[in-house]
């Protein structure tokens, strides 16, 4: 059914939106809802509101394994910052670009890519900063609980749809300073945000378990390998026999840095298999075409996420089973399917155990592995130090690196007795409840916002 509205010309807005999206009647009638109770605009409740600094004064060459966090848009996750590709920045090029840092309690939008994702700044980050793609909310003069409150508050539809109506662009939508600023707030009472501010912390608590179940997955399978104080070294010299090159088909200087084959060395002591010997097959589909309103999700490198877990909520793509081919239908995923990126982040390993119908894309390969090795137990692997180098090793590709499925089929994993295989799959499977614990408790809390909203309207 088409959807339209009439408006007066006294009703656009100063005459700087003028395109018909702007103006939908879900838009309108949000405004009208929060018009119809005490509000305050965004930029009345913080300190600041500013964009990260200007690309050319940062370069990547800059990051750093330790130091200041420094807050890239793919960091960004409902409610908190997400730590697995989380860079830092010295103290010395935080106080250079001081301007944009962030304290505990205040909140990072990502202004460009996924429009409407934004985190609140936890006590154990402590000061960041940010990139150029995001906007920073400074909010000093907040209480925690008004803090929780007006986080849950632009989580919520009527936060959101706020922020979506302002997005502007065609080919990628973009947010400005000023459509953050311009977002109106309902006043929640005193004793609603003590309750949004306790559903904030049982998230936190629940993020944390789940992160150090995780950490236990991880450090018990590399003790079983005695891998746990594995030194990664780069030799500057070392010398490679000609029958070497000649079998590897590879002429680089790179390929042949002992530490590859040191760790191959280890694993192979450890009862080590190719991927190939332990699926019933790997491969890859075709990219299927797109289909605005098709009910399969294509999945991408970009909803994988190193602790085995894939973001189903940032699915933007889909397409249907008739414009799948015939040949990749049996890459629909199946549960425990193993997925491998190709590109982005080659080697980065998830595990499938949704219930909805996912196609994954051409960069992803799946590994569906037969009865000798547990899924998560592989995926946590490969996601390790041990499995990272074999990927690193095979990188082709000078702009971006890629790892054809065919040395994907190659890559090592050792054989644990399967209790020690399954005691690790187990803490897994406990992190990724606990994680989604966290987001019932999100949900909760942006619905009883909403609630509280309509609630008043009614009145």
């Amino acid at each position: 059914m088409i959807s339209y509205s009439i408006i007066q010309k006294s009703q656009l807005e100063g005459a700087l939106r003028l395109d018909a999206e702007y103006y939908q009647p879900e838009y309108l009638n949000l405004i009208s809802n929060l018009k119809s109770q005490k509000s305050k605009f965004l930029k009345e409740l913080a300190d600041k509101v500013f964009s990260g600094p200007f690309g050319s004064t940062l370069k990547s060459e800059s990051y750093q394994m330790y130091g200041i966090p420094f807050i890239r848009i793919g960091d960004i996750s409902d409610v908190f910052i997400e730590r697995e590709n989380l860079v830092y920045i010295s103290e010395a090029e935080h106080k250079r670009i001081f301007s944009t840092h962030l304290n505990p309690g205040d909140i990072v939008f990502s202004k460009i890519g996924t429009i409407g994702r934004l985190s609140m700044i936890s006590e154990d980050l402590g000061q960041v900063n940010i990139s150029e793609n995001n906007i920073g909310i400074r909010l000093s003069k907040l209480s925690p609980q008004a803090k929780a409150g007006l986080l849950f508050f632009l989580l919520s539809k009527y936060g959101q749809l706020q922020i979506l109506r302002s997005a502007s662009g065609n080919i990628q939508q973009k947010l400005n300073v000023s459509d953050i600023e311009s977002v109106k707030v309902p006043i929640l009472s005193t004793q609603f945000q003590k309750e949004l501010w306790e559903l904030y912390k049982k998230i936190m608590q629940l993020r944390k378990q789940s992160e150090s179940l995780y950490s236990q997955a991880e450090d018990l399978l590399l003790e079983e390998l005695g891998l746990k104080d594995f030194k990664v070294e780069d030799n500057l010299s070392y010398i490679v026999n000609l029958s070497e090159i000649k079998s590897a088909h590879r002429a680089d200087a790179e390929y042949f840095q002992p530490k590859y084959e040191k760790i191959v060395s280890k694993l192979k002591k450890q009862n080590a298999k190719p991927i190939r010997e332990l699926s019933q097959f790997v491969g890859h589909a075709t990219q299927s075409p797109y289909d605005e309103i098709g009910d399969i999700a294509v999945l991408a490198q970009k909803h994988m996420k190193r602790n085995l877990a894939i973001d189903t909520s940032a699915f933007d793509n889909y397409t249907t089973e008739n414009l799948i081919k015939k040949s990749d239908k049996k890459f629909i995923l199946k549960n425990s399917d193993v997925l491998i990126s190709s590109a982005g982040e080659p080697g980065l390993t998830c595990v499938w155990t949704e219930g909805s119908k996912v196609i994954p894309g051409s960069f992803v390969t799946i590994a569906r592995f037969a009865g000798e090795i547990e899924p998560f137990y592989a995926g946590v692997f490969l996601n390790t130090i041990a499995g990272r180098l074999q990927f690193e090793r095979d990188y082709t590709g000078s702009v971006q690196q890629y790892v054809y499925p065919v040395k994907i089929k190659e890559i090592m994993i050792p054989i644990l007795p399967k209790p020690t295989q399954q005691k690790i799959a187990d803490l897994v499977q406990k992190s990724h409840e606990a994680r989604k614990k966290a987001k019932e408790l999100l949900e909760e809390a942006k619905q009883k916002v909403e609630n509280a909203i309509e609630n008043e309207i009614n009145k």
